[in-house]
């Protein structure tokens, strides 16, 4: 019997971050173990799942790291997020404005 050899597949940096891609959380049924499902729609075939669901968003997290990491090691390109819109920094100017009642 021939041992199958497993492929490390090293971790990369995502081109987005986890946060700006659209994450879409299901209950599962009694039937399907119960729980949640996570999945991501912008990246076919990210999926994960949890008792809870901020477990199945952290196991998301994981399952996405993993699959940017197994796209990259094939040479594919990561599906950029549909709805991004990258952090702006706030200005912020230097007048304070206080509204004080008349009769202290």
């Amino acid at each position: 019997m021939e041992m199958q050899k497993i492929k490390k597949v090293k971790t990369v940096e995502p081109p987005w971050p986890f946060e700006a891609y659209t994450h879409v959380i299901s209950p599962l049924s009694d039937e399907d173990g119960g729980g949640f499902l996570f999945t991501m729609p912008d990246i076919p075939g990210c999926m994960s799942d949890g008792a809870t669901e901020i477990e199945a968003i952290e196991n998301g997290r994981d399952a996405f790291l993993c699959t940017v990491a197994a796209l990259t090691d094939m040479g594919r390109e990561v599906p950029k997020p549909r709805y991004y819109h990258p952090p702006v920094a706030a200005q912020a100017s230097e007048r304070v404005v206080a509204c004080v009642p008349k009769h202290v």
